[in-house]
């Protein structure tokens, strides 16, 4: 009986960021709706919304510390220094999706969705247009 309370407690709290996360979500994205939460690890919320038309998601630490933002973007929005180093890096590769990622450790990166034929793969570059390791 204690382990089936203890499992509805946690399942109900799963949801549910600490205060700290929900007060610093509230500032960044104060008119963020459709909002979902879920945890990204043991110490890491995630959220995904909508904000400002875009479906986005964005990481925060448990005591409120945001970390990182990505939305998803056309091929057609990455920076040319960006789309240019992929073709330049990855000749006959076709970006299938892309995404801009905001983090507050590394700034902005760009990832890409490669495919050629069967093959698949996802890069990360910096704005400039070099790899992010």
């Amino acid at each position: 009986m204690i382990v089936s309370v203890a499992l509805i407690c946690s399942c109900s709290c799963a949801g549910t960021p600490p205060a700290a996360v929900k007060a610093a979500f509230e500032k960044k994205f104060p008119t963020a709706t459709k909002v979902s939460w879920g945890k990204e690890g043991a110490k890491e919320w995630e959220a995904e919304f909508t904000f400002e038309g875009s479906s986005i998601s964005a990481n925060f630490a448990e005591d409120g510390t945001w970390l990182e933002t990505e939305k998803e973007i056309t091929a057609a929005n990455l920076p040319k220094t960006v789309a240019d180093a992929v073709k330049t890096q990855y000749p006959g590769w076709t970006i299938v999706e892309a995404d801009k990622t905001e983090t507050s450790k590394h700034g902005t990166i760009y990832e890409a969705d490669l495919k050629m034929g069967t093959g698949k793969k996802s890069v990360a570059f910096k704005e400039d247009g070099t790899l992010e390791e």
